[in-house]
Formats: structure tokens, sequence, C-alpha cells
């Protein structure tokens, strides 16, 4: 069953992922118990020449907790949208498989992982890779978009997943396909509301 949160809940959660995410944009390393940067990146078996193609900077900031492209290839030409893009390392992934015939856009509700994506993106030559800053819940973009929708490690954080999800099957062509890594709560679910949004994003 969802659990339904209160407007004031929503904004302290979504407080709580900005103070942490604000940290990370300067640099994850500390800030998860999973290995980031190169490490994750190899951890995961991402592409290493793909990888070998961004700057040690750019591979630096890379926080995800799996790797979403191992579940469908993304062929040249194809629209990608990266959910939660963080510093952009995903999208950028994306944007090398889809070739300068296609695109990659990744949206974050965090300023300043954004802010440290465009930087990423100023040390590469992509020409068909852009950002915006907006949620999830509200995709600005029309229906049937995107040849392929991807997020790592972003719904878990999301309060109102049932949205989220209803709008990355929108901005979806027909034959798009979602391709989702995340994590999952194995344990016990905390039966205290308050308890659970207070360590929501931890």
């Amino acid at each position: 069953m969802e659990l339904k949160l209160a407007p004031e809940d929503e904004k302290r959660i979504e407080q709580s992922i900005r103070q942490k995410y604000t940290k990370v944009a300067s640099s994850p390393e500390g800030h998860f118990n999973y290995p980031t940067g190169r490490a994750g990146l190899e951890a995961l078996a991402y592409d290493a020449e793909r990888v070998e193609a961004l700057t040690d900077n750019i591979v630096a900031s890379y926080c995800g907790v799996g790797n979403p492209f191992t579940l469908m290839p993304i062929r040249g030409g194809e629209a990608v949208l990266d959910i939660g893009c963080g510093a952009g390392v995903d999208t950028f992934i994306a944007a090398s498989m889809v070739g300068p015939e296609g695109k990659a856009v990744g949206i974050d509700i965090i300023p300043e992982m954004l802010e440290r994506a465009i930087q990423n993106l100023h040390e590469t030559t992509f020409k068909n890779v852009t950002f915006q800053l907006t949620s999830a819940g509200n995709l600005p973009f029309p229906d049937e978009s995107f040849d392929m929708v991807i997020s790592n490690g972003v719904f878990n954080l999301i309060p109102d997943k049932t949205r989220a999800l209803a709008e990355a099957l929108r901005v979806l062509k027909p034959s798009g396909c979602l391709m989702i890594a995340d994590q999952i709560l194995t344990g016990q679910l905390q039966a205290d509301t308050k308890a659970r949004i207070e360590s929501w994003f931890r």
C-alpha cells in the first residue's frame, strides 16, 4: 500500500534530500555505503571504453547504485531521458550511445547537482546533451517524446512513485523502454510514518 504524505512531509523529504545532495555535488565520496566514482563504474561493469572517454573529474562524480545500460541496448539516433541525472554521468553515457543524431536529456530537482552536471558537460564535446531543473512527477515534455527513459538510484527517493512512473510512461513512445536501476528495502518497513520520513534519504 502506498504511503500518503502530507505536503509538509513531502517538503521535509525534499529538504533532506537537497541537504545531502548539495554536498554530493562537490564529491560523492564518503556519502554512500557503496563504491562511487571510477570504482563504482568498474564494479557495475560500465563499458570501459565509454567511461575512458570521460574526464577524470566527470568519472569521480558518479554515484549510481546500478547500471541501467545492462537492461536493453540503446541505439543510435534515439532520444533518452535520464530522470534524476545528478552530475550527468549516465546522461553522457547515453549520449555516446545515441550519437549525434540522437539526444540525451537529464533532469534533476537539486540545483547544485544540475550545476555540477552542466560544469561536467563543459568538459565534453557532446552537442546532443541538455539538462533541466524539474521533478520526476512533472516532466515538461510532450507525450511520447523519448525512446528510452533511464533512472539510477532515484525512484527510491521519490515520495509519489505512482505519479513519477505515470509521467515516465507518458513521455515514452509506444515502443519505448523504461530502465531503472535502484535500491529496494529487504528488511522490515518502519511502522512509524515520522521515522520513515526522517530516514527517507539515508
